[in-house]
This record gives C-alpha cells, sequence and structure tokens, in this order.
C-alpha cells in the first residue's frame, strides 16, 4: 500500500510539473485515475516539414505539444483519447525511418522515432493503454478516422486537374481525401462530422461531388443508400491513410524520396538530442 501511495504521490506531482512546462494557458490534465505512463520526443510530419515535438502518454489521453526552451518549456498543447486513436505501421523510405501513423477523427499524422525499439516501445505502450481501456464498461462506437494529408512537396501538380503550381496557383487540400488539390478544383464546401460538425470544410471537386450524389439520394429514393457498393474515393480502408498512403507510395514516391531525403536526420540535429520514450512509474 505504502509503494502505491508514493507512486500516486510522484504521478500527481510529475503531471503537475507537465502542467505547470504550458504557462498560463497549461490545460488540466491531472484528474483521480489518470496516471502519466510515459514521455519523449518524436518526430511529427506536418505540412511543410518535419518537426520535433514533445509527447505525453497518459493512460486514457496521448498529449503532444510544441518544444520551446530547450525541452523545459512547452505550448499548443493537443489532447487525444486515447479510445480515438488507431496506430498503423508504416514502412521505411530513404533517410525516414522508424515512422507510423497516428488515426484520430480530427487529424491523422506520421511520427518517427530515433530507433526501431523506440517506435516499438511507443506503439506497444499506447496499444496496452487502450486494451486496459477497452475493458472497462463504456458503450463502444464505431469510430471514423481522418485521412492523413499528402505533404505539400509530394504534389507538383494538382491531384485533380494536373494544373501545375505555381506562386499564385496555389496548394489547398482536401478535407475528406487528404489530395492535394489546386483552388479551382477545391470550392466546394462540406460538413464533416468527424471533423468539425459545425463548419463547413474544404473539399475537392470529386468529393463534392460525392456528397451531392449523397444528397440526391436522400432528397429522392434513398433504398439504395446503403446497399451501394461505395466507389475508389468513398472507400474508407482500415487504415487511415486509404488511398492518400497508396498515391504517397505509388506515384509520388520519387518526390517523397527528394523531400524526405535527410530531412528527419536534419531535424534532430538541430533541435536537440535523439527522442526516447521515458517510462514513468
Amino acid at each position: 500500500i505504502m509503494d502505491l501511495l508514493v507512486s500516486e504521490y510522484q504521478n500527481r506531482q510529475r503531471i503537475k510539473e507537465v502542467e505547470n512546462s504550458f504557462g498560463p494557458s497549461a490545460p488540466q490534465l491531472f484528474t483521480p485515475g489518470r496516471f502519466l505512463k510515459g514521455e519523449g520526443p518524436l518526430m511529427k510530419q506536418g505540412r511543410k516539414k518535419w518537426e520535433q515535438k514533445m509527447f505525453f502518454l497518459f493512460n486514457d489521453i496521448l498529449v503532444y505539444s510544441s518544444i520551446i526552451m530547450n525541452n523545459r518549456w512547452h505550448k499548443n498543447p493537443k489532447i487525444i483519447p486515447l479510445k480515438d486513436i488507431m496506430l498503423d505501421d508504416m514502412e521505411d523510405f530513404d533517410d525516414v525511418k522508424h515512422q507510423w501513423l497516428i488515426c484520430t477523427p480530427r487529424k491523422s499524422f506520421h511520427v518517427s522515432a530515433s530507433s526501431d525499439e523506440e517506435k516499438k516501445a511507443w506503439m506497444q505502450h499506447i496499444e496496452a493503454c487502450q486494451q486496459t481501456l477497452l475493458q472497462e464498461p463504456v458503450l463502444q462506437t464505431k469510430t471514423t478516422y481522418a485521412k492523413s494529408w499528402i505533404p505539400d512537396r509530394a504534389a507538383q501538380k494538382c491531384m485533380r486537374c494536373l494544373a501545375t503550381f505555381t506562386a499564385i496557383n496555389w496548394r489547398h487540400h482536401c478535407r475528406k481525401c487528404g489530395f492535394v488539390v489546386c483552388n479551382a478544383c477545391s470550392k466546394g464546401r462540406a460538413l464533416i462530422e468527424h471533423i468539425d460538425p459545425n463548419k463547413p470544410l474544404r473539399i475537392c471537386k470529386a468529393c463534392n461531388k460525392t456528397e451531392d450524389d449523397q444528397t440526391f439520394r436522400l432528397r429522392g429514393d434513398s433504398s439504395g443508400l446503403w446497399d451501394e457498393a461505395p466507389s475508389d474515393e468513398d472507400h474508407v480502408s482500415p487504415s487511415c491513410g486509404g488511398n492518400v498512403a497508396n498515391i504517397i507510395h505509388m506515384i509520388f514516391r520519387e518526390n517523397l524520396k527528394s523531400w524526405m531525403c535527410g530531412r528527419v536526420e536534419q531535424n534532430r540535429a538541430g533541435e536537440g538530442e535523439e527522442g526516447h520514450l521515458s517510462a514513468n512509474t
């Protein structure tokens, strides 16, 4: 009993330290029954480049944030319930190794560890926490995951009309399929419930056509709405990457190689020591 009490005290103190590292706008992370299981820096793929982020794994949530002042302070925390996360192992590229995909309803993104051992440790710890949560008597619902965005530099042309991107023909992302498209091909807007149920989001013309078809069926004869086989554009695969991951691998592989070459190692060298998952007991 004494060991448990000491552990709970140390856990509460460590969570308080994490809260304080976010400054005055810190989120309240401590709640009864919440334990900090591990923490450490990982590389996260953004829209334009890889960046080092600090990740905190609790028994029920995953928190990641930007790092400032030599890993002592953090900002812009993002909190994701573990019940909403799906992990998808990814293959290595030439100089982007030990990566996997974190899928959530609102956003899906790639992360990269400094070694295969660290990658496995993160994935195993997250899945172990999820298994514990699944044992609790809660109502399980089907989760829809956001598609991961294809990085800007992986597409030199619009993935719908093939128009070349220029200083005036900007890149945009379809929030439904994750494709990189031009403004002319992404004028549509639609509510995507699992991302933002209140704000219409940018979608490409192919996804907009799907929305129009669904609206037409709902207004007319909807008897075949659920029986109709989904098209390749509509299909949601077990991976939140779906068609996007295949496009990256098959069509834009050469672009990705030149873009990714050296990026992760360069960022790690410039932003601090190699990341590792530090277990908290």
